[in-house]
This record gives C-alpha cells, sequence and structure tokens, in this order.
C-alpha cells in the first residue's frame, strides 16, 4: 500500500483491475441497547451509551464518514460508544438489525423493503446518499450512450437486488430484446468483449475500469474509452446507503438516534472539508485495495452526499418516491405492495441538523464541489 503522503488531490500515475464485490455484511454480537428513554447526549466524563453499526461491506471510503466519526471522537461527543462491524458476502445488514445484531445498519432503501415484506420492521432513520452510485458502462468504440442503445445487446448485471434500476430504464425506453446476463463483481467482462454494457459503483467498478491497463497502448485506460449510463440522469435511480433501526427502537430510543446522527453528520463533514485526514483514518482502516483507489471512492462518495439540500441525513420525498416506484414495479416481492410514507422517519436527522446547524456546522455543503483524482494501477 503506497504512503499515507497519497491525498484526494494528488495526480498518481495508474493499471491492473483489483475485484471487489458488492455484497452484503457481516454480523457480530453487541452490546445490548441503552435503556428505553435514555439520554446518549452526556457531557465529558458521563457514561458511554454502546451502539454498533453494520456496514454492507468491508472497510472501504464508502463508509468513511463512520470511521471519522469514531477516530474523530465525534461520537464519543455525543456520549456514544461505537462499534463499527464490518460486511462480508453472506451477511444482510438491514436482517442484522432486524434480528439484535446490531443497532444501526447500512442498506439500501429498496433492499430494506424486501426485508420488510418478510416483518423485519425496519425505520430508515438517515438517508445519507442522496444520490444513486449506480452506472452502467460501454466502450466508447460501441457508441451506447442511452438506454435505447442497448437494443439487441448483452448487458450485464449483478443481480442480489442490483439490477432494478437497469430493469426499470429497459422498460422505460421500450425495449424488449436486451440479453440481460449475469455479471461477476467486476469489469472483465466489459474489457474482454463478452458485455456490450457492464454495472459499476461509480466509486468501485468504474474506478477499477481506469487502474486497469489497455493491452493496445500499453498505458491506462481513460474516462474517454467508455461511455457511462448515469441512472440520476434517466430519472429510475433508487436511494441507496441509508440508516436503519427497528421500529421497536425508534419508537424507544430516539435520543441514541439523534445523537448517532449528530455524529456520523460531522464525520461526513469531517471527510467532505479535510479529505486527507479522513481518508488516513479509511487507510487505518485496512481497506483491501490501496490509497488511490480509497481517494477516489472517497470523492465520488462525497459528491453522493453533498450537496444535502435539506441537511445530511433527512430524506428528499421526491427521491423517496421516484425509489418506490421503481421498486413496487420492478420487485416481485414488492410489486403492487402500498409503501407509506412511515417506513421512513426524518425527525430525527431534521433535529439532528437543527442541533449542529445552531452549532455553525454546515450540514448541508451547498458549495460542494468535486475534486480531481487520479488512479494508480491496481489502485494502489
Amino acid at each position: 500500500m503506497t504512503a499515507r503522503s497519497r491525498t484526494l488531490g494528488q495526480v498518481v500515475a495508474l493499471a491492473a483491475v483489483a475485484s471487489l464485490a458488492l455484497a452484503a455484511c457481516g454480523g457480530g454480537d453487541t452490546d445490548e441497547p441503552a435503556e428505553a428513554g435514555s439520554d446518549a447526549s452526556g457531557a465529558a466524563g458521563d457514561e458511554l451509551t454502546p451502539v454498533s453499526l453494520q456496514l454492507q461491506w468491508f472497510a472501504q471510503a464508502q463508509f468513511a464518514g463512520y470511521y471519522a466519526a469514531v477516530a474523530e471522537g465525534f461520537y464519543e461527543e455525543e456520549g456514544l460508544d461505537v462499534e463499527i462491524i464490518e460486511g462480508a458476502v453472506d451477511i444482510v445488514p438491514q436482517q442484522v438489525v432486524a434480528t439484535g445484531g446490531a443497532e444501526f445498519g447500512i442498506a439500501w432503501v429498496p433492499k430494506a423493503l424486501v426485508s420488510n415484506t418478510e416483518d423485519a420492521g425496519l425505520v430508515n432513520v438517515g438517508q445519507v446518499y442522496q444520490r444513486s452510485g449506480t452506472l452502467m458502462v460501454s466502450r466508447a468504440e460501441d457508441g451506447i450512450e442511452a438506454p435505447e442503445d442497448w437494443a439487441g445487446k448483452t448487458v450485464g448485471n449483478w443481480g442480489f437486488g442490483n439490477e432494478y434500476e437497469l430493469t426499470a430504464a429497459i422498460e422505460q425506453a421500450g425495449l424488449s430484446d436486451v440479453e440481460l446476463v449475469a455479471q461477476n463483481f467486476d469489469m472483465e467482462g466489459l474489457l474482454s468483449g463478452e458485455l456490450d454494457a457492464a454495472e459499476a459503483m461509480v466509486y468501485n467498478e468504474y474506478a477499477q475500469l481506469l487502474e486497469a491497463v489497455d493491452p493496445e497502448t500499453g498505458e491506462l485506460y481513460t474516462p474517454e474509452d467508455f461511455t457511462v449510463i448515469d441512472f440520476n440522469e434517466v430519472g429510475t435511480a433508487m436511494l441507496q446507503d441509508s440508516l436503519w433501526v427497528t421500529e421497536d427502537y425508534a419508537a424507544s430510543e430516539g435520543d441514541t438516534i439523534e445523537a448517532f446522527l449528530r455524529g456520523t453528520a460531522k464525520g461526513w463533514v469531517f471527510c467532505r472539508d479535510e479529505g486527507d485526514a479522513c481518508l488516513d483514518h479509511v487507510l487505518d482502516a485496512g481497506p483491501t485495495l490501496g490509497a488511490s483507489h480509497q481517494a477516489w471512492q472517497l470523492n465520488e462518495v462525497n459528491a453522493l452526499i453533498w450537496p444535502s439540500p435539506q441537511g445530511i441525513g433527512v430524506m428528499d420525498p421526491a427521491a423517496w418516491a421516484q425509489t418506490v416506484e421503481v421498486a413496487t414495479t420492478q420487485i416481485p416481492e414488492l410489486e403492487g405492495a402500498e409503501v407509506g410514507d412511515d417506513v421512513y422517519d426524518s425527525s430525527f436527522a431534521e433535529a439532528a441538523v437543527a442541533a449542529l446547524e445552531e452549532e455553525g456546522l454546515d450540514v448541508r455543503g451547498e458549495d460542494f464541489e468535486k475534486g480531481v483524482v487520479e488512479l494508480a494501477e491496481g489502485g494502489e
């Protein structure tokens, strides 16, 4: 792994694809939650309230704000002792929360909605990502620039609930001759020509393309070598990384939830404003891929969060409505289901935003501008 001196704004050289799964998440035993009605926002010296956060995947910059909040003492300032539980392929975070393995879990909205059909009883208390990070990527030479261009093409996707933005876009374009095939959690199918379009997260698999060497030139691929279809622009984007608790926890532990959201907001603001130091915290957590990949990921994840017009964690009702519309028309378990607005509760995030703004913290990021990161070969 490269030295800590590699920063978000630094130009680093690039090549080689490193495989990275998007999968679900890991669990673990946790301390018992605080008693109902307890006040988590204690002053220095008060006993901390232990809570745990279940991630979707292993340590990486996708979760940078949470690692920063622990390392910088932001959760402790809010009276919390937060344990971060890394994810794994065979663990689903919202189910970990539903079965009492963690107080808080990070999950995509449509996946949690499906779990709720199985009586998980989950409530979204913090919509951290304001935008979808899912892309469909093609080789520039193939001229695929819009969903209509998928007609007659072979299009890859991961499945496992990651495909519905794509299937909604295909339906919206009126296509009936798209060959959908299972894609590995890498970009090899696209690079080999097996796929005409491949699914990618802007902060992971798309970066892997730009970390790989083009065998025809001996140089790293560049963005000009590919075309990208962004579901946010297509209109079928679905809300991703959000914070979930059980209904019972939401009803009894409001102080703790607000404290957790305040600490989390401080962490993500830190990662927005102090990118180099935030990146150090991510690298200290031991991510699988290297420093330049994590710098890229942090830069792109920040752009999924900021700006947050209503304040970080507060739900955008229009984005919620679009997510529910896509979910109930594309996901078999949700087809025709009534999904009420009571599945999310922004009151906790609104209270956290109000408190932090009173302290003078910018929790909306209206002036945010994404930086420029160049990748090293293999993401090193």
